[in-house]
């Protein structure tokens, strides 16, 4: 992959708030990966499993196996080329969104990051509290400085959930979804063959559609940041 190509993929998350890039993983490492997967034990607390959803939070924590295989040499690439050299995980989540899911997802933006206590911090909140695990809405210029990397182990379109999302929507700062005038703004569907990656900004407008034709959808969900948070506040996953 070109360093011309990686800036074409750049100034499109500038522009429009996301991307996709196929080709980031063979079919062989996706493989690798999904081996990991279905060799884990599924009865952890961090573990969330329903009919429509599977998911786990702190992935590459919980599952340490995987961080190697998730980052091979094309996806650092990625990170240094279009994120910037100090770019750090600060979140890890894996979703399976089974055949059969009737699982939807109305439109938002990533609003919270997750962070190891509770601190009374000026810009901070509101904060929520998930199994001993602290979220807070952090201040704009730090969701600003996000970029998520969405790593596709099956192929997605808009017929098993592939992400909708709001072009430019990135830009407006805390955007409320039911002020969305569909008059002026788009919907995009960003479809991502098995072993691409979609890119997206969190303030970016974004939402699913159920699973209707049978096939499951499997994703890696990683955020980067390369800021620290101020008056000992710390990053709960943080990750070099």
């Amino acid at each position: 992959m070109s360093v011309k190509n990686l800036e074409t993929y750049k100034s499109h998350i500038q522009e429009y708030g996301f991307t996709v890039i196929n080709d980031i993983f063979s079919r062989e490492e996706v493989d690798t990966i999904s081996n990991v997967l279905q060799n884990i034990d599924t009865s952890k607390e961090n573990f969330r499993k329903s009919e429509d959803l599977f998911a786990i939070r702190q992935f590459l924590k919980e599952i340490p196996d995987i961080k190697d295989l998730v980052f091979n040499d094309t996806i650092q690439k990625v990170i240094r080329k279009i994120f910037g050299e100090k770019y750090f995980v600060v979140k890890s989540i894996y979703f399976d969104k089974p055949e059969t899911s009737n699982w939807y997802v109305a439109y938002h933006q990533d609003l919270t990051i997750s962070v190891d206590k509770k601190l009374g911090l000026p810009g901070f909140g509101p904060w929520t509290t998930k199994q001993n695990q602290f979220a807070v809405q952090p201040p704009l210029q730090v969701l600003e400085n996000i970029y998520t990397i969405r790593i596709h182990l099956d192929d997605t379109d808009e017929n098993n959930g592939a992400l909708k999302v709001v072009p430019k929507s990135h830009a407006k700062g805390i955007y409320r979804p039911e002020t969305i005038d569909w008059t002026v703004e788009t919907e995009h569907i960003c479809n991502v063959e098995k072993g691409g990656i979609m890119i997206m900004k969190p303030l970016t407008l974004h939402g699913s559609n159920r699973t209707t034709n049978g096939h499951r959808r499997r994703v890696i969900h990683i955020e980067f940041s390369d800021m620290e948070l101020p008056d000992g506040l710390k990053w709960s996953e943080r990750m070099n």
